[in-house]
């Protein structure tokens, strides 16, 4: 296996095409379908699914392509800070469930970055994509709460897909609703206090389990209780409906607006906040001035 070898595979997935694949890394179509098949027959499995539609990665596929991007890029620094010596356009990824303080955190790295080339990303996304993205590497970082009620389950998950999970903070448990809400002004409020409201809570898609759920007391038997796709649509919700949900209570004004509060939850639920990354990986720097962030935001959990 060369570097070459890598290469090429990634180019192949970011293309979903030989054909288009080997004009953009100038070589012929029959020399790169050989050394896909190469490396395929190395590696001892099938990277990609051949169709008439184009070229799909398999299962264990995603997982390599993951590894040989990381490689890559390793070897782009290495070339850049000590052969060529040029600026390379650096990049980074964090999957997160839908928490304002981490999107700040990622803003906050991106202005300390400069104005160098990069390309960043950040998806806030639902909680089983948030682990899927951190496996295949997708994103170097994922940000999500353990407690008591999920922490086996996802603890579990973690180890298959060789994740650790890295805590960061504990947090007492908060109603977040609009200050329009009746109970807005209260010192603290019981789950009887809320029943007259509807709980609003992020959609899961398959994986609507309440060991996914990004809210905890997944499991309390609420008598009204929508879910939404998207934070905006959450916090429309809050303001028309009356609705709520439950949350660390750490407070992002600069994102969501001074609309909308936080009060103390009557109960002794915790939840821990950290981030997952790969077994053993190497965190980069972005990666860790990004983890460096987020531990900013133990001092104002309420």
């Amino acid at each position: 296996m060369t570097l070459n070898h890598l290469r090429y595979a990634c180019a192949v997935a970011k293309e979903h095409s030989i054909n288009e694949a080997s004009k953009k890394l100038f070589i012929s179509q029959p020399s790169l379908t050989t050394a896909l098949h190469s490396l395929e027959s190395e590696l001892g499995f099938d990277l990609f699914i051949r169709s008439k539609n184009g070229m799909t990665l398999t299962v264990k596929g995603e997982e390599f392509i993951g590894y040989a991007k990381s490689v890559l890029e390793q070897m782009d620094i290495l070339d850049a800070k000590y052969i060529s010596k040029t600026e390379i356009r650096r990049s980074f990824s964090v999957s997160m469930q839908h928490y304002t303080f981490a999107v700040n955190a990622f803003t906050e790295v991106v202005k300390q970055y400069g104005m160098d080339e990069f390309e960043f990303a950040v998806h806030e996304t639902k909680t089983f994509e948030v682990i899927e993205n951190v496996r295949n590497q997708k994103s170097e970082i994922g940000v999500l709460y353990l407690n008591d009620m999920n922490r086996t389950v996802l603890t579990k998950l973690f180890h298959e897909s060789g994740i650790e999970f890295h805590p960061l903070f504990d947090c007492d448990i908060y109603v977040y609703m609009s200050k329009g809400n009746p109970l807005s002004g209260k010192e603290s409020v019981s789950m009887e206090d809320l029943e007259p409201y509807p709980c609003l809570g992020f959609d899961q898609g398959d994986y609507n389990s309440a060991y996914y759920a990004e809210e905890v007391l997944s499991t309390y038997p609420y008598k009204r209780f929508i879910r939404a796709n998207d934070r905006a649509t959450l916090l429309n919700l809050m303001k028309g409906l009356n609705g709520y949900t439950l949350c660390s209570g750490i407070i992002c004004e600069d994102l969501n607006g001074s609309d909308y509060c936080a009060v103390k939850l009557d109960s002794n639920e915790k939840m821990t906040i950290g981030y997952i990354a790969r077994k053993n990986a190497i965190i980069s720097d972005l990666g860790q001035q990004y983890i460096e962030e987020l531990g900013k935001y133990k001092d104002m959990t309420l």
